[in-house]
């Protein structure tokens, strides 16, 4: 779970930005105890936890604190904690064992759990259990209690610790106070056996929790381990081996039959089949050749690729990737503050129904001391609500790697949530529901203009620009043999065309209708334009002032996948309706042949009055991330279409790295699977809590029974939220 500050505490003009790793956070309230030990020091705001990337970032003003002051507080709670710029590679710390704390030392990753801090504190306290056991087998009662006493203080010394460091950072109500009250409290009455257990059940516990932890992080950890650490850089005509994490922009790279590409870049040489499963999750190869993009990470398959760098180490899809889905834990989900914020009262409440089950049994009814501060002690344990704290962010986490591996990125649990709800989906037409790849059908001259001309002007006009409809222009333009005309000054007409001065004149490639608007286009041409529009084409208009030179048309086919992702929503219940600001005649064709309603002849703003429209029941909109930013950003979630490009990783709330429709689809279920996972994660923390403690008060269950139901759940809760990590969401059930 993640926590921001809203601290509003003013700071110093100088107060820079910190951060640091801090290893071990791996229960459900450790974020909490982090923040709540560093935001009361003077000087210190905008904290923000984030735990499944180990980071503490805030604004630190020296003058009144300084940062060893800061790694004090953290490592009082008995976390690892070190500066993150001088220490990138949380594995590279390793020595905070004098602090005695039992959270994961980042040394201990990759060992097996008997190795670990935490594996050595259950082996301790195990064998003192054991040796307990036997000394009151062998010998007497009295000598058996004593060894129990003490394996119980060993056990419970490294918990106490931690408890009274929280407690001077104002956190009295965390697990370890609970654990310390209840086995000092257990030894006060006579219950050694019992007390020297529960501290046993709660090392196993941690050892328990940390393993699942350790597993959710692990899927992260290995999408940064796909890119691989060296690459043979193109220098001089030679290769050698340089650091992949070093190479700079524009540098060339060679990718060997069955090597992992080592950056982003572009193909200057070679054509080969690149298996791109490890970024964008698509299963079958695709191929690659000159001009074409390729990722780090991806398996160069077939044949040496000759790789022009694009991006450097830090800037690649994969790391992208890794820090969206990892600072995704910032957009908290409503039901993940809603049990924030619930869990805040719970404890206060809980201690204070213990002190009730300690107090009124006695003092009202004459009840027996050692019995009902017994049973309140065990209600401490029991009320203990860690499993539900970790319940939601554990599966949002699960849910948000699980979509990460398979091309599914959703910037946090509120997206998930969001995405859950949708009972709409809008689609822009071109690049989304269409391949985005317009070629030029028809060239029609209009008063007395010659193609050459027509396409001249026409590919003058368009020069430079990226939009699908240009390059479909400037394609045919050369492909035909007609060289651009010299122009300058192009501006975009928002929703209706371009114009240009090209050889020193105006021009303008437009839509029908403001070209008719401009008087640019006769009867006639108002005709042709409809019959070709009616075939399903988009057409512009090319023309100079008061005269029209010709119609150029172009069809954009539908994605093959576009049919099959339509009908999958209707099986999911939600709508769908494509909205573009192409004429309605070639909106039908398209939207006819697929079986969708439509809305057309929108401008940007139309767009997002549709989307607003539909809002109340939720609804994702789904675009290319850049004409559509408008309606992206109005919508419940907003999806960008595109294979890794900085619009697709930044300004939507989600994005589909595989370019393919059926993935709206799938994007649904994965974040409908999570929120399931997260009711049954509630349920089973909630259920057991209740049935636990109307046992405890009725004295059917005791001091270790609760330690192991709370772990239990908490455990239970982790598992159940791992298993999203295996959830395919290309499989409709």
């Amino acid at each position: 779970m993640s926590n921001e500050t809203d601290s509003t505490a003013n700071t110093s003009p100088d107060a820079l930005a910190c951060e640091w790793t801090v290893s071990g956070m791996d229960c459900g309230s450790c974020a909490t105890k982090v923040r709540g030990a560093v935001e009361r020091l003077p000087g210190v705001s905008a904290v923000e936890v984030l735990p499944m990337r180990e980071r503490l970032r805030l604004t630190l003003d020296s003058s009144l604190t300084s940062r060893d002051r800061v790694e004090t507080a953290v490592r009082g709670l008995g976390y690892g904690v070190s500066d993150a710029m001088a220490d990138p590679d949380p594995a590279a710390e390793n020595d905070h064992d004098r602090t005695g704390h039992v959270h994961n030392d980042p040394a201990d990753r990759g060992k097996s759990w008997f190795q670990t801090s935490k594996g050595r504190l259950v082996i301790l306290t195990g064998t003192l259990l054991a040796v307990a056991w036997t000394l009151e087998l062998l010998t007497s009662q009295d000598i058996g209690r004593w060894a129990f006493v003490l394996a119980c203080l060993i056990g419970v010394a490294p918990v106490a610790r931690r408890a009274f460091a929280a407690l001077r950072a104002g956190l009295p109500f965390t697990i370890e106070m609970l654990m310390t009250i209840a086995a000092v409290g257990a030894l006060v009455i006579g219950a050694a056996e019992e007390a020297a257990l529960v501290v046993f059940l709660f090392a196993v516990g941690e050892v328990l929790e940390g393993v699942a932890a350790d597993r959710a992080r692990a899927s992260i950890r290995a999408l940064s381990d796909l890119v691989p650490k060296s690459a043979l850089l193109v220098e001089n005509g030679s290769n050698r081996e340089v650091a992949a994490a070093g190479l700079r922009i524009d540098q060339i790279i060679l990718a060997r039959p069955g090597d992992r590409i080592a950056a982003d870049g572009e193909v200057v040489e070679g054509t080969s089949g690149v298996d791109q499963s490890p970024v964008t999750g698509e299963s079958v190869p695709v191929t690659r050749g000159p001009g074409d993009t390729v990722f780090a990470g991806s398996i160069n398959a077939e044949a040496a690729l000759h790789i022009r760098v694009t991006k450097v180490a830090e800037d690649n899809t994969i790391s992208r990737i890794v820090a969206l889905v990892e600072e995704a834990e910032s957009a908290r989900a409503p039901t993940e503050r809603f049990i924030d914020r619930f869990s805040r009262w719970y404890m206060p409440t809980i201690v204070g129904l213990s002190l009730l089950v300690v107090l009124v049994p006695p003092l009202a009814a004459g009840g027996d001391w050692g019995t009902w501060i017994y049973r309140g002690l065990a209600l401490l344990l029991i009320g203990c609500p860690c499993a539900l704290v970790i319940s939601v962010p554990a599966s949002i986490a699960s849910g948000l790697s699980s979509g990460a591996r398979r091309g599914l990125l959703m910037k946090g649990g509120a997206v998930i949530e969001a995405a859950a709800k949708s009972a709409h989906v809008a689609f822009d037409k071109t690049g989304t529901l269409t391949a985005g790849r317009p070629s030029v059908t028809d060239v029609v001259p209009l008063n007395g203009a010659v193609e050459a001309e027509i396409l001249g002007v026409a590919a003058g006009v368009e020069a430079g620009s990226s939009h699908p409809l240009a390059e479909a222009i400037s394609a045919h333009a050369e492909k035909s043999g007609t060289a651009a005309l010299a122009s300058n000054g192009a501006r975009a007409i928002v929703g209706k065309g371009v114009e240009a001065m090209v050889d020193g004149a105006l021009a303008w490639v437009a839509s029908p209708g403001f070209a008719t608007e401009a008087g640019a286009l006769d009867d006639d041409g108002i005709r042709e334009a409809n019959a070709l529009e009616a075939e399903g084409k988009t057409v512009v208009v090319v023309y100079r002032e008061g005269r029209g030179l010709g119609l150029i048309a172009m069809r954009d086919e539908a994605r093959s996948d576009a049919v099959d992702a339509l009908r999958q929503l209707k099986v999911l219940g939600v709508e769908a309706v494509m909205l573009t600001g192409d004429n309605a005649r070639t909106a039908a064709a398209i939207a006819g042949n697929l079986g969708i309603d439509y809305k057309a002849d929108l401008m940007p703003e139309d767009k997002v009055a549709a989307i607003r429209a539909m809002a109340k029941d939720g609804v994702m909109m789904i675009g290319d991330g850049i004409n559509d930013a408008p309606a992206l950003a109005q919508a419940s979630v907003g999806v960008a279409m595109g294979s890794g490009t900085d619009v697709a990783l930044e300004t939507a709330d989600a994005a589909i790295l595989r370019n393919r429709v059926t993935d709206a689809a799938a994007m649904i279920r994965l974040a409908r699977a999570t929120m399931g996972n997260i009711r049954q994660n509630v349920t089973i923390a909630l259920g057991l809590k209740v049935v636990f403690l109307v046992t405890t008060i009725f004295g059917i269950t005791g001091l270790w029974i609760a330690i192991l139901a709370d772990t239990g759940a908490t455990v239970l809760v982790t598992l159940n939220a791992l298993r999203l990590l295996r959830f395919d969401p290309e499989r409709e059930s």
